[in-house]
């Protein structure tokens, strides 16, 4: 197993509460992560048909099984189950009685939010981190490497070409897990609206453009921009609009949290490919910021990641709030730096008084201290990530 960072936050977090829920796109690593930080509990798979029939037709005989608790995988396919566990927890309140796993984010937290709030504490595990394949080992050279490779465990667990396993997980994902969350008639439809929000990756959502491009309604495409980020392929990144009095953006930026996926979906073979695509730069960013994302997640942290633009089209990739300061950051693919590399971050420093928080990520690897801002190197993202624990 590649350890993962959450593993400590899971232990804490099961002697505070009665309930633990695990959520994360498929295959990030959540049933190996609840198996190895309870190795005790007995492991049930509510994915496996006979024993979600029981879970279905007799939930209270089917948990009585499972008096000192249990890790119940893909809790999402039996919800019903979540009024029986609040009852079974009321009685013994005990800390850390049962595991839950789910892939879909957005049906679990609605069950959990409905029966048992108070009882439980909701973590994300999202694929891994380069600081994970870095605690184990795992090489990765150059930025092209990791974007074609993409961060899900299996890949390196079981050192699968990413071509191999990307389609086989795209085609997994439509059978059973779009169909779960809503029945879409045409999954030949929405795999090629997948498609096309990857092409997308990085820039605003246009739902019109989407919509047109797909041959669907707008009203279908937001639906389904929602069943991406209940199943944790997309996210939407929020526009920051305080304390600055200027004309801002108000929509959102499509991100994929793994770089990995749009390359298969965009049809990229191989990581030389990515030297010379048109979509290598926003891939880059929306890998620095999924990495902003797992770091807070893996400590059970929410997140507070934003961007800026302004409507004459000054942007700034990332804003992170953090108690009364606001941390600027640049996400640039190049592996060097000009001057004009820092203009963005100069003027919006200048509009929020608070100079001295701004940072330029690059894809070369020193740490420089500029008048402007700090540059930060690809494979040193802890030095700001450490900021915003």
């Amino acid at each position: 197993m590649i350890p993962r960072t959450l593993s400590k936050k899971l232990e804490q977090t099961a002697k505070k509460f009665p309930v633990v829920a695990i959520t994360g796109p498929r295959q990030s690593g959540k049933t190996t992560l609840a198996k190895s930080v309870f190795p005790s509990k007995p492991y049930v798979s509510l994915e496996t048909p006979d024993v979600r029939d029981f879970a279905l037709t007799d939930p209270r005989q089917f948990l009585s099984r499972y008096p000192k608790g249990a890790v119940l995988d893909e809790i999402q396919r039996a919800p019903h189950l979540f009024s029986y566990i609040q009852d079974i927890v009321d009685q013994n309140r005990k800390a850390g009685f049962f595991i839950l796993t789910g892939s879909q984010n957005f049906l679990l937290l609605e069950s959990l939010s409905q029966t048992l709030a108070g009882r439980v504490n909701i973590l994300k595990l999202l694929p891994l981190s380069m600081e994970e394949m870095a605690s184990a080992s795992i090489p990765f050279k150059s930025p092209e490497e990791l974007l074609f490779s993409g961060f899900y465990p299996r890949i390196y667990d079981k050192r699968i070409a990413p071509r191999e396993w990307y389609p086989v997980y795209i085609q997994t994902y439509l059978e059973r897990d779009v169909r779960q969350i809503k029945n879409i008639g045409d999954l030949n439809a929405f795999q090629r609206f997948l498609k096309f929000c990857a092409a997308q990756t990085g820039q605003l959502l246009n739902l019109s453009s989407l919509a047109n491009d797909c041959g669907i309604t707008h009203n279908t495409a937001r639906s389904w921009i929602g069943i991406l980020e209940a199943s944790f392929i997309i996210y939407l990144l929020q526009p920051y609009h305080k304390n600055f009095r200027k004309r801002l953006i108000k929509t959102p930026k499509l991100y994929f949290y793994d770089t990995g996926l749009v390359c298969s979906l965009l049809g990229i073979e191989n990581k030389k490919q990515l030297e010379t695509h048109p979509i290598r730069g926003s891939l880059f960013e929306a890998m620095i910021l999924s990495e902003f994302f797992k770091h807070r997640y893996n400590r059970g942290l929410p997140s507070n990641f934003y961007f800026w633009r302004d409507k004459t089209g000054r942007e700034v990739d990332c804003l992170i709030e953090k108690a009364s300061k606001i941390i600027l950051v640049e996400i640039k693919s190049g592996q060097t730096v000009s001057s004009d590399s820092f203009k963005n971050l100069t003027y919006l420093e200048g509009l929020s008084g608070k100079p001295g928080n701004s940072f330029l990520i690059y894809a070369g690897e020193d740490i420089q201290k500029r008048k402007s801002a700090t540059v930060i190197g690809w494979k040193s993202l802890n030095f700001l990530t450490n900021l915003n624990s």
